[in-house]
């Protein structure tokens, strides 16, 4: 909840907001030359894991909230975890403000999940919309720093959701794109332990991609060397991390910034 403008979260420790994050026109000015802006609800808050009659309410407000906004924004959409409306995700990816389904890490977190959520994500891939897997709640941790939740709890949940996806993934969902948040935790640069521990060689797959939020110059050169420059697109944590170059040059950026999120979002490069 927000209370005189501090987001308290469970898990998390109170967040002072700030009005003029939210403002769409500073928002449009400080990332002007990137193109399209789109935006994430953010999973975790738990939304898509409370009751649905309950979800069904915020989500309504947040998809109405992108609507509005207009151009140069759009958002990912988000539907409840607990009793997924397909017929009303098929609704929602037909709307051109929505991209495409955000869902939480910790739904799709080990290979069981994943096979559970199936139905959900076959739907996005049958509509040809990519879907983002962003860190859902964070469990917390008694005495730890501030920082804990976001450098330990929703990484490791990123990271599980990326060796999810490597076992069974592209077997269910063949055809599917599907993004990771903040680099997938850096699981992709743990391959070579995977690896030494007899899982096979790993072989780049053109639909799967992570974003860049929190990550810089060490990080993006990491997954960069990992998945090639293909497999990475531009993205922040604003409005608790801004927007970082990643040094890469400027073909690079143009590559994570331009080329790379439209095959993201639209399967091809125009």
């Amino acid at each position: 909840m927000v209370r005189d403008w501090v987001l308290h979260t469970v898990g998390e420790a109170p967040y002072a907001v700030e009005p003029r994050d939210h403002d769409p026109v500073h928002r449009t000015s400080i990332d002007l030359g990137v193109g399209t802006i789109l935006l994430a609800p953010s999973a975790p808050l738990g939304i898509e894991c409370l009751p649905p009659a309950e979800a069904l309410v915020l989500l309504d407000a947040w998809h109405e909230g992108i609507r509005e906004l207009g151009a140069p924004f759009s958002g990912w959409a988000a539907i409840s975890s607990v009793d997924p409306d397909l017929d009303g995700l098929a609704d929602l990816l037909d709307d051109p403000a929505l991209v495409g389904l955000q869902v939480p890490a910790t739904l799709v977190g080990d290979p069981a999940a994943l096979e559970l959520a199936t139905p959900v994500l076959r739907r996005c891939e049958q509509l040809d919309r990519p879907v983002l897997v962003h860190p859902g709640p964070a469990r917390g941790a008694s005495g730890s720093p501030l920082w804990w939740p976001a450098v330990v709890d929703y990484v490791a949940q990123l990271q599980a959701a990326w060796w999810a996806w490597f076992a069974v993934g592209r077997t269910l969902l063949p055809r599917l794109r599907i993004c990771f948040a903040a680099g997938a935790g850096l699981a992709p640069v743990h391959h070579e332990r995977l690896q030494q521990r007899g899982g096979g060689p790993f072989v780049v797959d053109p639909g799967v991609y992570v974003d860049t939020s929190s990550y810089g110059r060490q990080g993006v050169d990491a997954l960069v060397r990992a998945l090639g420059i293909d497999g990475v697109v531009l993205g922040s944590d604003r409005p608790y991390a801004a927007l970082t170059d990643p040094g890469q040059g400027a073909a690079a950026w143009r590559q994570i910034s331009r080329n790379n999120p439209v095959r993201l979002l639209q399967g091809e490069v125009t």
